[in-house]
């Protein structure tokens, strides 16, 4: 069996191959089952694999990659428009087939062990912090039921947290407070959950020469710089911090034609939570550029005098995001003047 690009549609516990010589002739076209997936490609000679990214696909390209292959990990929305008719398993690794061997073809960079922990690590607080908003908000909800309310923010959430607890506070219904308890309960295991991940995400970060030095731009702080060393191990991968900048979804959506150029809103495509940490440190850095003077303050100044604040926040979060790049690439620390004239 003769195979030279291969197609694979990755799932739980049925695979789909689809796999064609040098000429473009199917050779391959079958099922495989989770249990002879080693020994099937430990057989196969090596050759050009393709694999949809998913949850799962660093951990085959790893897999398959020490098996002498050469494992290209693509997009589904670049996957799809090679999808000929219908959906199914079949059609799906046929796709992948032809999608990969394409020369254009733009790829997901293969993750280590390491850098998808550490990104579990964010993937953890991150849901952690969803659960807490979520017993925040039904504590205060219970609790207005029976008239006592709080002011913004966690802190003044402990008023409320105390009555609940005080056995001997007769403004709750003793039933009220056994119902309540479990939650208050939970939201304490759940910020002394938060407080080790955040331990752990610096004390990662003060080992990982990459991450320091993204943290040394303006607006990063630790958890960017540690999810963007993470989430980017080859920053080559990118031709320019442009590129990089538009695969974080932080450039504008083009509808241009016949010579006109159109942009609208940023395209919001790529990485999700990349872009909303760069956003907020980006708005966090704009109530600072207010109040002092430097190069970047300057240029962020010039622009609120024309631009709404929500785009001046998402150009500096580009501007973030192209010096992010340059750091990576150069293996250099922020330096403003070298940085400013770079970006």
């Amino acid at each position: 069996m003769k195979v030279s690009t291969l197609g694979l549609d990755l799932a739980k516990n049925v695979f789909q191959v689809h796999g064609v010589d040098d000429e473009g002739n199917v050779t391959v076209r079958r099922q495989l089952r989770r249990q002879q997936m080693f020994s099937f490609f430990s057989e196969l000679p090596p050759c050009l694999i393709g694999l949809e990214a998913c949850g799962t696909s660093h951990y085959w390209a790893r897999e398959l990659a020490a098996r002498g292959h050469d494992v290209r990990i693509i997009p589904p929305s670049y996957v799809k428009p090679y999808v000929r008719r219908g959906k199914n398993d079949a059609a799906d690794a046929e796709a992948i087939c032809e999608a990969v061997g394409r020369p254009n073809m733009r790829f997901v960079p293969v993750k280590s062990e390491d850098q998808q922990a550490a990104l579990m690590q964010h993937k953890a607080r991150e849901l952690l912090i969803r659960q807490q908003n979520m017993l925040v908000n039904a504590l205060r909800s219970h609790m207005a039921e029976m008239g006592m309310v709080a002011a913004q923010g966690r802190e003044r959430l402990d008023r409320i947290v105390d009555v609940i607890m005080e056995e001997e506070d007769e403004s709750l219904p003793a039933l009220a407070r056994a119902s309540l308890r479990p939650l208050v309960a939970m939201l304490q295991a759940n910020e002394a959950a938060i407080d080790d991940i955040d331990r752990a995400i610096k004390a990662a970060h003060k080992e990982n020469e990459v991450s320091q030095r993204l943290a040394s731009i303006p607006g990063v702080g630790v958890l960017t710089a540690s999810a963007i060393a993470a989430t980017v191990p080859d920053p080559s991968f990118f031709k320019s911090g442009r590129e990089f900048a538009a695969w974080l979804g932080l450039v504008p959506r083009q509808n241009s034609s016949g010579g006109k150029e159109r942009l609208g809103r940023i395209s919001k495509q790529g990485n999700r939570y990349l872009r909303k940490l760069l956003v907020i440190g980006a708005t966090s850095m704009l109530s600072v550029v207010r109040r002092k003077s430097s190069r970047q303050a300057d240029w962020a100044k010039r622009l609120l005098e024309r631009k709404p604040t929500r785009l001046v926040t998402i150009a500096m979060a580009n501007k973030a995001a192209r010096i992010a790049w340059a750091l990576m690439t150069k293996k250099e620390t922020y330096r403003t003047t070298a940085i400013a004239t770079a970006a």
